[in-house]
């Protein structure tokens, strides 16, 4: 399990809980590693006392982070997930059930919010059919090593989206050889709020609405964009933030 990480040590508890769990639940054996992309806060001393691997990575780019963390990694099977989700505790079950089958590339889980609004069912009502369109999910996401490494891993040139390109590359090579890419919908992982209740909770739609614009005429304003919604320092968490990251009880 690859955890790429960058100052998570409020959000990064919640989910190496979620893993112990999993793994309790799990026949094999599972290593958790954290790949921490240059943290200032209490990141690796966090994940260290889970139990989970630290290994650091230099260049601040989330592709980096997950390509640092899947070299690290000593398995066949390599699942990616964000520091700020949780997962399914019969999460690893249903991967090593997937993946028993040749006919399956890899694939994912697909995500349930932590909280729900207006504006984030707005946004998941869009989102939900650009997923369909293309074939892919989000959430833990999973594939063996050998084909990880056939594809080059995540594209390092990429500051966003290169979890996105490298899943529709797998199911590309899935489907040269008759596999598919799964959905796992009964362990959905627990997708964060965060950038909703940092940005608004209606942000999210006006920016898929504003996303062709800044594509196509706005190039140059791509790289501030990346640097303010998923480079910038985390800021504060408010109560509500906290108590929905506390421990059971």
């Amino acid at each position: 399990m690859v955890i790429p990480a960058f100052n998570e040590e409020a959000y990064l508890p919640r989910l190496l809980r979620s893993i112990e769990a999993a793994r309790q639940r799990y026949h094999g054996s599972v290593e958790v590693i954290v790949a921490d992309n240059t943290s200032t806060d209490r990141t690796a001393e966090v994940a260290a006392s889970f139990g989970a691997r630290v290994v650091t990575v230099e260049q601040r780019c989330i592709a980096a982070a997950r390509n640092g963390g899947a070299r690290a990694a000593r398995g066949e099977v390599l699942c990616f997930i964000d520091a700020d989700s949780s997962i399914h505790p019969d999460s690893f079950c249903a991967v090593d059930e997937a993946l028993a089958d040749d006919r399956c590339v890899g694939g994912a889980t697909g995500v349930t919010m932590e909280r729900w609004s207006p504006g984030i069912i707005a946004a998941w009502c869009v989102m939900v059919p650009m997923v369909w369109a293309i074939g892919v999910a989000t959430g833990l996401v999973f594939c063996r090593r050998t084909d990880f490494e056939a594809l080059g891993g995540f594209d390092e040139n990429l500051r966003f989206a290169e979890d996105v390109v490298l899943y529709l590359r797998l199911k590309r090579l899935g489907r040269s050889r008759g596999q598919r890419f799964v959905r796992l919908r009964q362990v959905k992982a627990l997708c964060s709020t965060r950038k909703w209740d940092q940005h608004g909770d209606w942000h999210y739609f006006l920016m898929v609405l504003k996303a062709p614009v800044y594509f196509t005429l706005m190039r140059r304003r791509m790289d501030a964009f990346a640097d303010r919604y998923w480079y910038g320092s985390a800021r504060p968490l408010d109560d509500d933030e906290r108590e929905r990251l506390a421990p059971p009880g």
